[in-house]
């Protein structure tokens, strides 16, 4: 059975008009890449543990904030071309939070505690591996700005939220 990953998608507004926060993935590769290289903030769901908790458990991780206390809604398990599966649950946060302090949104989450760190090798195949964290940055977009920055296994993740807030 594939590895299976939770992830919390929170957005403001409803249908196509709404807003996704969604994460810049850390590290050298991605350092220069937009296009396909942000994720739904995500993580493995742990032995035992089900998926909103573990949805919820990532948010706090990769962004070192925890996630809003508002119900989510399940818009379903997405299956990766490598086989991965993501199961994302959404969270409505009100507009007002966009900007608050409060706002998980950050141009650079390396100086936010708390944040998780992945290690990597870095030159590739150089055998020295470093620390990087595993989003570097959060920010909120529209569905169809985010489409195109999102790696191809979450997009319809997307479509999922459009159709369930309509």
């Amino acid at each position: 059975m594939p590895p299976t990953s939770a992830a919390l998608l929170l957005h403001h507004g409803r249908g196509a008009a709404a807003r996704v926060l969604i994460a810049h993935m850390g590290g050298p590769f991605w350092a220069r890449k937009d296009e396909r290289a942000w994720s739904i903030p995500k993580g493995l769901v742990e032995p035992g543990e089900d998926v909103a908790t573990a949805a919820r458990r990532e948010f706090a991780e990769e962004l070192g904030v925890p996630a809003p206390d508002l119900p989510a809604v399940d818009l379903g398990t997405f299956r990766y071309g490598s086989g991965k599966v993501v199961h994302v649950l959404a969270v409505e946060v009100p507009a007002a939070l966009v900007g608050s302090p409060d706002d998980p949104a950050s141009p650079d989450l390396t100086t936010r505690a708390g944040i998780s760190t992945a290690q990597v090798e870095w030159p590739p195949r150089s055998g020295r591996r470093v620390d990087v964290p595993e989003v570097d940055r959060a920010a909120w977009f529209g569905v169809e700005q985010a489409r195109p920055l999102l790696v191809a296994g979450q997009q319809p993740a997307l479509d999922a939220l459009v159709a369930a807030t309509a």
